[in-house]
């Protein structure tokens, strides 16, 4: 079998949002709540949820560009949050991020060669006649033409500026790229020749993508498995094709219910599910499962006390489904 070429156990990540007056944290936010994921090579693993979930937040630490409070990051069997920083540059190297927004990313100050070729000026890698044939030949990977080599980034539209992006990302040979909603920030038809763009980079270069969105019709076009998280905790993963069809989890439910239908005979099918506005405080998390405040199905005593396992959690909606069969099945058989 093959192995993993990520696995992240138990992650913690906390920022501190209250010291003493010996410099001490006496109150922190938790960001990222016991996360376990798992990337096999080749595949793309879509993480989803809402705006403040943590979603970033992982995929930073994931990076290098965010400390984890406790938990590992493993990549190829090495524990990146153990190792000295001489030896996390060689893995880190590895693993390169797209970010969300093409414009804010970029250095208008620097031409496309010093952004794109930065990376291999930084690692010592190359220089000279060699950097500028290696970052030609990644500007027409992503279609760029390396005659805009010296052209500044105000020069481009929102598409070829994350053209930019991913040619910096790839010019190290990642094996691993996290995209941080690469595609949000730029026009309708833009989005499919970017998101067509990483398929083939992906195919010819091997690539692993964890592929962070709030847009759950990207996801689903481009996602071998999803993970929903929420409130810092991965609430369900599963199969892109059986999440879709049937979630597991309540907010899984409640996602999917607001994804738009194109077509007007079946909308108004299934009904839109509005949740109360009542995120809990990442300062203080409530016991048991975080969305029980908020949840249709929560019953008092078992959702809201003590710890619950992805596994357990990700049945919810199933289970109410079993339990209203299992009502009708009972009337039916009535004398």
């Amino acid at each position: 079998m093959t192995e993993p070429i990520l696995e992240v156990k138990d992650l913690h990540v906390r920022f501190p949002v209250r010291r003493n007056m010996l410099g001490r944290t006496t109150v922190e936010n938790h960001a990222v709540s016991g996360v376990d994921l798992t990337l096999m090579p080749g595949e793309t693993l879509g993480l989803v949820g809402e705006s403040g979930c943590g979603k970033t937040t992982l995929g930073r630490t994931i990076v290098g560009a965010q400390q984890a409070t406790s938990g590992s990051i493993l990549y190829d069997g090495h524990d990146l949050t153990a190792l000295k920083s001489r030896e996390k540059g060689r893995y880190r190297r590895q693993i390169r991020m797209v970010f969300q927004d093409p414009f804010s990313s970029l250095n208008p100050r620097m031409t496309l060669r010093q952004i794109i070729g930065d990376p291999l000026v930084a690692t010592g890698e190359a220089r000279g006649a060699e950097l500028e044939d290696r970052v030609a030949a990644i500007m027409r990977k992503v279609g760029l033409s390396p005659d805009y080599m010296d052209r500044y980034p105000h020069a481009f539209s929102g598409g070829q500026r994350q053209r930019v992006n991913i040619a910096r990302a790839l010019i190290v040979n990642p094996k691993l790229v996290v995209a941080d909603e690469p595609v949000s920030a730029l026009d309708v038809s833009v989005r499919a020749q970017i998101l067509n763009l990483l398929r083939e980079l992906q195919e010819e270069y091997g690539l692993t993508y964890l592929f962070i969105s709030h847009d759950l019709s990207v996801i689903e076009n481009i996602a071998d498995r999803v993970a929903v998280m929420y409130f810092g905790k991965i609430v369900e993963l599963a199969g892109t094709a059986a999440l879709y069809e049937r979630p597991q989890h309540p907010y899984t439910e409640a996602l999917m219910s607001a994804v738009p239908i194109p077509d007007p005979a079946l909308r108004g099918r299934g009904g839109r599910i509005l949740l109360p506005d009542e995120l809990p405080d990442p300062a203080n998390p409530p016991p048991g499962c975080a969305f029980a405040r908020r949840c249709r199905y929560a019953e008092p005593g078992r959702c809201d006390t003590g710890a619950i396992p992805l596994e357990d959690g990700a049945r919810c909606v199933r289970q109410e489904e079993l339990d209203l069969q299992g009502i009708v099945e009972a009337e039916s058989t009535k004398p």
